[in-house]
């Protein structure tokens, strides 16, 4: 091969190369922690196109020097042998100060966003308890008294402070479009993030550590509100369940979750951030709740594509053709094993599992690992194990030379009572 073919083939390979890093970096990544929509993800941002920026120079500056050291020094037909040296003071002292001198320079805004990304919260803070489980996330709102699980509503323009911790192994709380930064969830030990929001909007959670089977199914949705539709939420998950009072209320078992009348408009007492429930904050929101129809629930219509899951449920899982009865489904649940692992406001004490109170009003089940809808939700109660692996749900459905189990017309009752928990 000669020498102008060799050199043919290394500039064919560099423009491929070159070329395929310009496709990759054009490409649309939802969950990229670019773009940040958070105060905290900003002063994460500033720092990385920093370090990014130098880096880049550095690296230019060096690959330049490189070149031009292979080509100017290269070995030659005819050249004497080069000269030999034994060390260099001036270039030595050269290249450790430099380098020194770019770290230096770099360690005041690293320290400074240190310093900004690890203050305390602000004293006017919404608190947030982020509980990680295998493998889903609970979230409380200790100053209004609301548990949910799996999907985390946050007002924009207030400071979220969250308080998180493990009720088993390691995990690590994460929003990429939101905050960017990762916090490690802990057993017996809290760890703090606060950020906040600047748009409304509907963004994927992350475990961000590998925690056990279904590491990578523990996923949460995080929706951005006004502080008028997050008033709305508090004050409707402050609130009982719909209790169906007849088989009438079946019809309504598969309805979609309740998304806003229109977009930004919510019937309110007060159009101000809800504060504690203590005296008569507590008031503000009941009467906020009983002022009209809307619940706060995140439009439907305003969730893209890359924020609903799509997981198929397993092959080889099914379940007959029937149709749940909600009135029938309660009177299941509370004589059956639900009641020791799951909360219903006014039903059931249990803590093991996620709060079930106004589940028929989230998009997600299983971990926001599949949709909340009546087919999901059906395999799910029929054999949570397959659905989910690792999952420490029993299976309820009938399994071959398995004595007991729920038949399809009972799971589905069920099915349709907690879908009309809204």
């Amino acid at each position: 091969m000669t020498h102008r073919s060799r050199s043919r083939r290394l500039a064919f390979a560099a423009l491929t190369a070159v070329l395929a890093a310009g496709v990759a970096a054009c490409s649309f990544d939802p969950n990229t922690v670019f773009g940040a929509h958070s105060d905290l993800g900003h002063e994460t941002d500033r720092l990385t196109y920093l370090l990014l920026y130098f880096g880049i120079a550095v690296g230019v500056l060096v690959g330049t020097l490189l070149i031009y050291s292979v080509i100017r020094f290269r070995a030659r037909p005819g050249s004497p042998v080069p000269k030999q040296t034994h060390g260099n003071t001036a270039i030595e002292i050269t290249w450790t100060l430099i380098p020194a001198a770019i770290l230096a320079f770099l360690a005041v805004p690293t320290v400074r966003t240190i310093f900004a990304t690890q203050a305390p919260a602000p004293a006017n803070s919404l608190e947030v308890d982020v509980i990680g489980h295998q493998w889903w996330w609970e979230f409380r709102y200790p100053q209004y008294n609301v548990t949910t699980a799996n999907e985390l509503y946050l007002p924009v323009g207030r400071p979220v402070n969250f308080k998180m911790t493990s009720m088993d192994v390691i995990h690590s709380f994460w929003i990429p479009q939101l905050a960017g930064a990762k916090r490690d969830v802990v057993t017996n030990h809290t760890n703090y993030l606060w950020f906040t929001p600047e748009s409304t909007f509907a963004w994927n959670g992350f475990c961000a550590e590998y925690c056990g089977d279904s590491h990578a199914n523990m996923h949460f949705k995080v929706f951005t509100q006004t502080p008028e539709q997050f008033a709305a939420w508090i004050a409707h998950q402050k609130t009982g369940p719909a209790f169906p009072a007849s088989p009438s209320d079946t019809a309504s078992a598969s309805a979609a979750p309740a998304t806003q009348s229109s977009a930004g408009s919510v019937s309110l007492v007060s159009a101000q951030m809800p504060q504690p429930t203590t005296g008569n904050a507590a008031q503000a929101l009941t009467a906020a709740a009983a002022a009209g129809p809307a619940t706060g629930i995140f439009d439907a219509s305003k969730i893209p594509d890359y924020v609903v899951p799509n997981t198929p449920p397993p092959a080889g899982l099914t379940f007959e053709n029937v149709k749940g009865d909600a009135a029938r489904g309660a009177k299941l649940f509370k004589g059956g094993q639900c009641i020791a692992c799951h909360t219903i406001q006014g039903v059931s004490p249990g803590v093991i599992g996620p709060n079930l109170t106004h589940v028929g009003s989230r998009y997600t089940i299983a971990g926001a690992m599949y949709p909340n809808d009546i087919k999901h939700l059906e395999l799910w109660i029929k054999d949570a194990p397959l659905m989910k692996p690792g999952t420490i749900m029993p299976v309820f459905g009938k399994r071959p030379n398995v004595p007991g189990g729920m038949s399809d017309q009972q799971i589905a009752d069920i099915a349709a009572y907690l879908s009309s928990l809204k």
